[in-house]
């Protein structure tokens, strides 16, 4: 792999989030001002915060899938031995999978209801399928992130490895 593809596949979710968590607060700091000093406020800004919110949950659990800092019971993790260890996370891998998979369709579903029949936004009047893409974008890179995830484990089991277990967040 090239070391351009490297870089983004370590950070293409960082600097997306980096950009919608910034699109999210810089306008709701403006519709604040706005609605403080100037008593008034627009539909458009509370547009893009909510949809910027909404890509920002999506590529974040994305990014939660490939750190496998997504929410878990690790009790039973502490008193097993690492080949078990290995098959729960494998588990519950695939069983995220298959949920993934099924949200993808169903979510992706929507999307092709909505150019069917070209809805819009109310305030942007903007074509909704740019803000519904949020869920099946975010179902497919789960999906990316647990192949890769399968992957990794894999190699780890094969080459007598530990898997990886994520970055704790309170130790």
């Amino acid at each position: 792999m090239s070391n351009a593809l490297r870089k983004l596949d370590q950070n293409a979710e960082r600097w997306l989030l980096l950009v919608f968590y910034t699109m999210l607060v810089v306008t709701m700091f403006i519709e604040v001002l706005r609605r403080e000093v100037l008593s008034y406020s627009s539909i458009w800004g509370e547009e893009i915060v909510r949809y910027s919110f909404i890509y920002l949950a999506w590529i974040g659990a994305a990014a939660a899938v490939r750190q496998r800092g997504h929410i878990r019971i690790d009790v039973l993790m502490q008193y097993v031995g690492p080949r078990v260890k290995a098959a729960l996370y494998l588990f519950g891998d695939a069983v995220m999978f298959g949920v993934a998979l099924i949200a993808f369709y169903w979510s992706f579903e929507t999307v092709l209801v909505s150019a069917k029949f070209g809805s819009v936004t109310h305030g942007l009047r903007v074509s909704q399928v740019w803000f519904l893409s949020a869920v099946p974008l975010g179902f497919a890179l789960v999906i990316l992130r647990l192949v890769q995830s399968f992957i990794r484990d894999f190699t780890d089991l094969r080459h007598g490895r530990p898997v990886y277990e994520g970055d704790k967040l309170f130790d």
